[in-house]
């Protein structure tokens, strides 16, 4: 594959590569023979990292180092909706190709391209989670994101606790101070995931529901990924264990409303699922402890026992438990039981009755009988 570089440096391709993307921006847009090249840029790029006959890791390293030097990882995230498909996906294989390499005789442990971007450059980060805004991009983006998500909590802390603006500064990870961070506003990247999973076509939807429940669930709750050191596995929950702590209202408001009441079934099942989850993970205990004692999340969860397709009320009778389970009930809980009482006993044994074969649910179903059933009067 020599012949592919026959026109320039192996590694000399950064700079002119940052400069077609630039031009990608202008109008009116740069003429065709410019995009061509772009294109042929990118898939050399990517050959090269992959390691292509004839490229010595040097040159490998020397690349990324450019790419580095000429901000071209930002402009990159910036600009990948604007390419073609084909080359949407070499974005896509550059990211992951930089994101992991690291130099034969580097001193950090992690690659330097990654701790480039946790330190110095969070935007790069930013961007790929804007990349949800647009469908041509969303795809490309998410793999990127998920990968780095999995081996990374500075990563999923930059993300969650980035507040700017676009064509802002980021926060970096050093600036993030997990144990006195503010309250949020509501306006940073991470809630925009909401917007983009609620109003995103199926494709972008879907795709942005998997990323969130990466940087929120599974790097956070008990879903074992083969990928991920235990000791990691931890900080993750720590990290995001603290962050609900510290906004709850705001979080629980934006998941209820729009994730656990969404019109979309997919999006529906899946946000109950989790939820039910996120409560009963051991990590989450104070923030599980704050759900379950208000009213208007029972409410919105007794809702769900009645909705009209099975698998929804099967997820949320799994957070409908927690409440009744939990031995110290709040004076709104218990009122709101026991009015209901009555109308839940009737209910609740007929309830998916042609689940017999799942003996824990036909267990649970049963304890939770129990429990209505020997509560006493309502508190005064």
């Amino acid at each position: 594959m020599a012949f592919l570089f026959r026109n320039k440096s192996k590694t000399d391709l950064a700079k002119p590569a940052k400069d077609l993307l630039s031009r990608l921006w202008q109008s009116p847009p740069p003429p065709q023979k410019a995009e061509d090249e772009l294109v042929r840029l990118l898939s050399q790029m990517k050959l090269l990292l992959q390691g292509t006959q004839g490229c010595s890791p040097e040159q490998v390293a020397h690349l990324v180092n450019s790419m580095i030097q000429e901000d071209l990882l930002y402009l990159l995230a910036h600009s990948i909706h604007l390419l073609p498909f084909e080359s949407r996906k070499d974005c896509q294989s550059i990211f992951s190709y930089v994101f992991r390499f690291k130099p034969a005789n580097g001193l950090s442990p992690d690659p330097p391209a990654m701790s480039y971007i946790i330190h110095q450059r969070p935007e790069v980060i930013v961007e790929l989670c804007r990349g949800y805004a647009r469908k041509e991009s969303a795809m490309p983006c998410g793999v990127v994101l998920r990968e780095m998500l999995k081996q990374y909590e500075e990563v999923a802390a930059i993300i969650i606790y980035d507040e700017s603006h676009e064509n802002e500064r980021a926060t970096s990870v050093d600036e993030i101070d997990l144990r006195d961070s503010p309250v949020q506003s509501g306006h940073g990247v991470f809630w925009k995931f909401f917007s983009w999973i609620e109003n995103g076509a199926f494709e972008v939807s879907t795709d942005a529901f998997t990323t969130f429940r990466v940087n929120f669930v599974m790097i956070c709750l008990r879903w074992p990924l083969l990928s991920m050191k235990q000791e990691l596995l931890t900080r993750h929950k720590q990290l995001l264990a603290l962050y609900l702590e510290r906004n709850f209202d705001l979080f629980f408001q934006q998941y209820n409303t729009v994730l656990v009441q969404s019109s979309s079934y997919v999006t529906k099942r899946q946000s109950i699922k989790l939820l039910g989850e996120l409560l009963l993970d051991r990590a989450n205990y104070n923030v599980m402890t704050q759900y379950v004692e208000s009213g208007d999340h029972l409410k919105t969860c007794m809702t769900l026992l009645k909705d009209d397709r099975k698998m929804v009320q099967y997820e949320g009778f799994h957070v409908f438990k927690v409440f009744v389970a939990n031995p110290h009930k709040s004076p709104p809980v218990q009122r709101i039981l026991l009015n209901n009482r009555d109308r839940l006993l009737r209910f609740l044994p007929n309830f998916l009755e042609d689940r017999t074969e799942d003996e824990q649910f036909m267990d649970e179903k049963s304890f939770l009988i129990r429990q209505i059933e020997g509560m006493g009067p309502a508190p005064s």
